[in-house]
């Protein structure tokens, strides 16, 4: 696929999507059930109002087009490999689907990456997606995701948002009450409901030299920074290598595959 197909598979959606959409509850959808602002949703899961056109909103053609880059970015200051995501239903809930962005291969940690103007603020970004990342986590069964976070085009930040499983039971309990209307063809109304502000400079700050495991990781974090750069370079100059038509290369204790849907995967030849 090119990239420009693949932006517009981002914007304009494949065939469908909207359609599996309105059988649940997306990640997307829970800011707004939070919050009270039911109406305009349930007009859009019942049918009866068409689906948002994004299709020339600036904005979502720039994430559309930065989303890899965000990865990459994340990828290259972090130090760790990317997956992307798979749609996914939650197994005891199966109202809420998600289809997240990537998670961290080896933590299973989710990360969404976000591109905002310059002059957005930290603490207004994370409480934006606070509600998203906790339905995210709910349906992986995630314990954390990172918000990766492109300001303008000036600045890249990491921030991490944490499970609160008390936040998520209050949450799947008010998703079933807006789809009780979905599924009964009721009219809701809107209310009042909870808004989540994260005010970063609030959080406290916390001295971990006491602590004999953190001391312990933290050795092994400063000892393998470098390898794990050096490993990862590798990594992308050895897939650099294969060309185009090569479904298996192989040599030096290595191998390097190629899937049906064209990605690339190193390991240790067997």
């Amino acid at each position: 696929m090119s990239d420009i197909a693949a932006v517009e598979a981002v914007v304009f959606k494949p065939a469908g999507w909207h359609e599996a959409r309105s059988k649940g509850v997306g990640s997307s959808d829970v800011a707004k059930i939070m919050s009270g602002n039911w109406f305009g949703l349930w007009e859009q899961k019942t049918g009866r109002a068409e689906p948002e056109d994004l299709s020339d909103v600036l904005p979502v053609i720039i994430g559309a087009w930065t989303e890899p880059l965000n990865a990459w970015i994340y990828q290259r200051r972090m130090g760790v490999d990317l997956t992307p995501c798979a749609r996914q239903t939650h197994p005891e809930h199966p109202l809420l689907v998600a289809e997240g962005d990537y998670y961290e291969w080896d933590t299973t940690v989710g990360v969404e990456c976000k591109h905002v103007n310059a002059f957005a603020k930290d603490d207004e970004v994370v409480s934006r997606y606070w509600w998203q990342c906790q339905h995210q986590m709910a349906v992986y069964g995630w314990s954390k995701v990172y918000l990766s976070v492109i300001f303008g085009t000036q600045k890249w930040e990491r921030f991490e948002v944490t499970r609160d499983d008390d936040a998520i039971t209050e949450m799947i309990e008010t998703c079933r009450k807006f789809w009780s209307h979905v599924e009964t063809d009721t009219p809701p109304q809107n209310f009042e409901g909870e808004t989540v502000t994260v005010s970063l400079d609030d959080m406290r700050e916390q001295d971990m030299a006491g602590s004999n495991t953190w001391c312990a990781f933290a050795v092994d974090w400063l000892e393998n920074r470098k390898p794990a750069k050096t490993f990862k370079t590798a990594e992308t100059e050895l897939k650099a290598l294969v060309e185009p038509d090569v479904k298996r290369a192989y040599g030096a204790g290595i191998e390097i595959k190629r899937s049906k849907a064209g990605a690339l995967s190193i390991r240790e030849e067997k």
